[in-house]
């Protein structure tokens, strides 16, 4: 049986999700009473609802202990480590209009794609900084496609043993190959679950297809990848309601694809440099999500899903991050650089959007270990099951 006839099938999140309105969802959300919202962080195993309580505003008050608990069950589960990860851009060419990135087709720039030899280059930089773990990111871009994956991770697998990506939405034996490839994990976020408002973010190119971006994570559930990255774009729509339907779309995934590892990210909007018609701007937007309802997201998320990892990015502020990595996040970048090229190759190309905490590595590490917490650089071995790779090498060459 082939993929399309598998998917005509199966049961998909689409069908879940059809039975919800955005508005009725909303309205739910902040019609939670006090009462709804203790009891949802009181009780022991917590269902959907009480993540939809626990991120009411109704919850906000009861903040410390939502953090206190969420410090626990972290603790209870990861320990006292942090992984350290870092975006490696291969790629701007761009083939979609969205309204909140730099890379955006009607953003006039100088489209870059890495060769081989900057591929390493950028890897090299990145190993002195003692990363094993990177995130491969792309814009959307027919140029830009699975004979280039393939290839660019032939290329960068001597370099890394933990290998994420972020690119366009794939087929389920495209998530396959990639698998064979080397990928251990993909993150594909569907920006917003607002159905009716996803065009307005989304004018032009095939990203504008909110349906196709919305069973991606059921492909690549069916592909029996290791890990599977969801989010939304924070500052898009209501991000209570946003957060809702992401997490309706990871228990739906946990239940039905339950071999696979799933994480969580939480990107809030940041401030992008365009170039249009000669004209050039520089772009901030309102999240309208401020930093203790950030705090008040990552802790619901932990208590309602203990085993799910949760990432912070370098969009957040210095301060922010060092007082979050306590109280529910399991991973973190450093150093991040958002245009290809921009650790050792091209550093002055445009970025897709602004950092926020620009310390280096190194420093993010030694305020890991000040807050009483282990920096993890590599989480595990290409080959699950396989010897370290020193090990190996050792056996190898007897």
């Amino acid at each position: 049986m082939n993929c399309v006839s598998i998917e005509k099938h199966r049961t998909m999140f689409k069908d879940l999700f059809e039975n919800y309105t955005w508005e009725d969802v909303k309205k739910s959300i902040y019609s939670t009473t006090t009462t709804e919202a203790l009891r949802a962080l009181h009780t022991d195993k917590r269902s959907l609802d009480d993540f939809k309580a626990l991120l009411s505003p109704a919850a906000l008050p009861f903040l410390e202990e939502m953090a206190r608990l969420s410090h626990e069950s972290t603790a209870k589960r990861f320990g006292h480590t942090l992984q350290m990860y870092a975006p490696l851009y291969l790629s701007n060419e761009c083939q979609n209009i969205c309204t909140y990135c730099a890379f955006s087709l009607d953003n006039t720039i100088a489209r870059k794609t890495l060769n081989d030899q900057e591929l390493i280059t950028e890897a090299q930089a990145l190993k002195e900084w003692g990363y094993d773990h990177v995130l491969l990111v792309t814009g959307e871009s027919a140029k830009v496609d699975m004979p280039y994956f393939i290839h660019a991770l032939g290329v960068l697998r001597p370099y890394f043993s933990h290998i994420s990506i972020e690119v366009q939405p794939l087929e389920q034996h495209e998530y396959e190959q990639l698998t064979e490839a080397g990928i251990t994990a993909v993150l594909v976020y569907q920006e917003t679950y607002h159905a009716e408002n996803y065009k307005t973010h989304h004018p032009k190119g095939k990203k504008s297809n909110f349906q196709y971006r919305l069973d991606t994570p059921d492909r690549a559930g069916a592909a029996h990848l290791h890990k599977i990255g969801l989010g939304v774009l924070i500052g898009l729509e209501d991000w209570r309601t946003d957060s809702f339907f992401c997490a309706l779309h990871l228990d739906y995934m946990e239940k039905r694809y339950w071999e696979t590892k799933y994480s969580i990210s939480f990107p809030r909007l940041r401030p992008i440099e365009t170039e249009k018609k000669g004209h050039h701007d520089r772009i901030a937007f309102n999240t309208s999500m401020t930093d203790r309802e950030l705090v008040q997201l990552i802790c619901a998320y932990r208590l309602f899903k203990p085993e799910v990892e949760l990432s912070l990015s370098t969009r957040e502020s210095e301060r922010f991050r060092d007082h979050v990595i306590k109280l529910g996040i399991t991973s973190i970048s450093a150093g991040s650089k958002t245009n290809p090229g921009g650790y050792a190759v091209e550093a002055d190309s445009l970025e897709q959007f602004e950092i926020s905490d620009d310390r280096s590595p190194k420093a993010i590490a030694e305020m890991i270990t000040s807050a009483g917490y282990e920096p993890v650089w590599k989480d595990w071995d290409r080959a699950l099951g396989q010897k370290p790779s020193n090990e190996r090498e050792r056996v190898e060459n007897k």
